[in-house]
């Protein structure tokens, strides 16, 4: 993330992680979305944390839903 990238991609980024930490995550995704206008692609089953994304594109057996 230091080099500024456009585009982050982060795959269950909050995975084994206990709920604090996965909210301090989700919000430096955001802040990072927000503060240097990056795109942030993220793998997750939580449907929590997907529900706080701008898009939700859901996938099933291999197809877009």
């Amino acid at each position: 993330m230091i080099t500024n990238p456009s585009i982050i991609l982060a795959d269950e980024p909050t995975g084994n992680l206990d709920t604090k930490s996965s909210e301090e995550i989700v919000e430096l995704l955001k802040k990072s979305n927000r503060d240097y206008k990056q795109t942030i692609i993220m793998i997750t089953h939580n449907i929590e944390i997907a529900k706080q994304a701008d898009r939700i594109i859901c996938i099933e057996d291999g197809k877009i839903k």
